[in-house]
């Protein structure tokens, strides 16, 4: 292992000491370029091939080139700062969408690379890869009833709004959500690019394929919370930044520990997470959608007709079950929704004649005219009304004095905080966007505000 090295010097009759600080080798990234560095100390390779290239890589005890992960990034890198990149074969798609101009050499062992420096054998370079669709994404047309929902998905999918459905089990509160993806937009050239350099320092690029869907990341309630903001070993980013421009979605959300829960309310206000450790600090991307689920009490049956909790009474038993989240938390919910249990008069319906496809086209006008709004007011990396600044939505919104002065006596009565007020706005500014309203009305403002929580839940929730 390296060690600190203290060099010393005589200046002016007393001795200083200079301190020349060396990061400890974390990985396996350095074994390729170190070979490759006594390779041209001994004459094994011409000693000037390696001149601007950045190289990186894994090196088996056969001399083959295994795969490591932040390729991507370092590809992105190399290419600002001028270099060519040497990488494993395994990267070498994913490298090679940093830049067509860049000179990316995907060796698959060491013998090879050096035939290709001693011209002996020449490398083809890569070509950049997506990774293969799997089966269709499931469609809103699976679902039957539940209209109010459907409804509340759209919304939610129109601005980049957290959703929060709150009903008994079996009534496809999560099927709901796996169909979100379903009708998002698909990802912009840059978006794919951050994702896809998330993914990469992850090891989550199979074969070094990019994936050109949004990120649906569902984890567990037995999640930790390096798990769910990132950490461990090297800081690795987690499930908030491994769903960046996409969505994450957390069932049974009160099953999720209340430290781990809480830790999402810096991510879902700044859109990024920091992560600490004694030698480094990490910051990454998290600029996610929150969709959760949740029953009303334990066992989820207490807002049944006729059901008696045999523990306390069900008002009692929905309000400690409910105190498990906390009062910020849900505060940045915007969308909050009770879902019935589905009918059996539902359930032989006919398939309903609306699927994701036509959803997806009103969404899809939705946030272009959002981008259109926020690029005229040089905001171009603002995308959805629910990342815009709180300092700018009263304007964006374009509220007349009757309609402001109604949210405002409504928000008094209903205790909303500052940041929920904010919210009330750019939810509203999103139902307007999708009635292609050039201003908010009141009809916009009374419904978004009956999405948020009642206060007599809020005010279990903060107990």
């Amino acid at each position: 292992m390296m060690r600190n090295q203290h060099f010393s010097k005589l200046t002016q009759g007393r001795t200083k000491r200079i301190k020349a600080v060396v990061l400890p080798k974390e990985g396996s990234h350095y074994d390729l370029p170190i070979a490759l560095g006594v390779m041209a100390a001994i004459g094994a390779i011409p000693p000037d091939a390696l001149g601007g290239f950045t190289v990186l890589g894994e090196l088996a005890l056969d001399g083959s080139i295994t795969a490591v992960s932040g390729v991507l990034p370092a590809a992105v890198a190399a290419n600002a700062a001028g270099h060519g990149l040497i990488c494993p074969a395994a990267c070498g798609p994913e490298a090679a969408w940093a830049s067509r101009d860049l000179d990316v050499l995907a060796p698959r062992s060491l013998i090879q690379l050096a035939n290709h420096f001693k011209g002996t054998q020449l490398m083809a370079r890569p070509e950049p890869a997506v990774r293969a669709h799997g089966a269709d994404l499931p469609d809103l047309r699976d679902v039957k009833g539940q209209e109010s929902a459907k409804w509340a998905l759209e919304i939610a999918a129109a601005g980049g709004h957290n959703l929060l459905f709150a009903g008994p089990p079996g009534s496809g509160k999560s099927m709901l959500a796996a169909r979100l993806p379903s009708i998002l937009p698909p990802m912009t050239p840059r978006e794919l690019l951050d994702v896809s350099m998330i993914h990469s320092v992850a090891g989550a690029l199979a074969g070094g394929a990019l994936r050109d869907r949004r990120p649906f990341r569902s984890p567990h309630h037995s999640a930790s919370m390096p798990a769910l903001v990132g950490g461990g070993t090297g800081a690795r980013p987690g499930e908030v930044s491994l769903a960046h421009n996409g969505v994450l979605f957390l069932d049974e959300l009160p099953e999720f520990t209340t430290p781990v829960l809480d830790s999402l309310r810096q991510p879902l206000e700044t859109g990024e997470v920091s992560i600490a450790r004694a030698n480094h600090r990490v910051t990454y991307p998290a600029r996610f959608q929150l969709v959760a689920a949740m029953n009303p009490c334990r066992c989820g049956l207490a807002t049944e007709p006729g059901y008696a909790c045999k523990r306390q009474p069900n008002e009692r038993c929905m309000a400690q079950y409910q105190a498990r989240l906390s009062g910020p938390l849900l505060d940045r919910i915007d969308l909050h929704l009770e879902v019935p249990a589905v009918s059996a008069a539902d359930l032989i319906l006919p398939p309903p004649a609306e699927g994701s496809a036509e959803v997806a086209a009103r969404v899809a006008r939705a946030r272009a005219r959002q981008v259109a709004r926020y690029a005229a007011l040089g905001l171009p990396h603002v995308s959805t009304n629910a990342a815009a600044p709180a300092n700018l939505i009263e304007a964006v919104a374009a509220v007349d004095a009757g309609g402001m002065a109604f949210v405002r006596a409504m928000a008094d009565q209903m205790r909303l905080s500052a940041r929920g007020f904010h919210r009330v706005l750019k939810l509203a500014r999103t139902l307007a966007d999708l009635d292609g309203a050039e201003a908010v009305g009141r009809a916009q403002l009374a419904e978004a505000l009956s999405y948020r929580p009642q206060s007599d839940r809020r005010a279990r929730a903060m107990a």
